[in-house]
């Protein structure tokens, strides 16, 4: 089944989020290569395209696990939260309805 992982930063997270990005991705990787991830990435904290600070609210990654507390388990051992990036994270089950 597919788990929504909802995480929301702290204030002025960029920082944080550089020093374990490529160690975040890192896990992201490997759940698409296992063919498990259906989606993943940021919540910018602006609609422009191309800002000239950069920032985020949060992430969302949405991914097959085989169950709740397998989501959770994957979900507290992102590095963006032993960073202090996220203020909070929430799992929760997920339905793919479209397309």
């Amino acid at each position: 089944m597919y788990f929504a992982i909802i995480a929301t930063d702290v204030a002025d997270s960029l920082p944080l989020r550089m020093t374990v990005r490529d160690q975040h991705l890192a896990r992201l990787h490997e759940l698409n290569k296992a063919g498990r991830l259906l989606i993943a990435g940021p919540h910018p904290a602006t609609d422009e395209a191309s800002p000239e600070e950069p920032a985020f609210t949060g992430s969302l990654v949405v991914a097959e696990f085989d169950s709740l507390q397998a989501a959770q388990t994957w979900a507290d051992a992102d590095p963006y939260i032993s960073a202090g990036v996220y203020a909070d994270v929430m799992v929760k089950p997920y339905l793919k309805v479209l397309p």
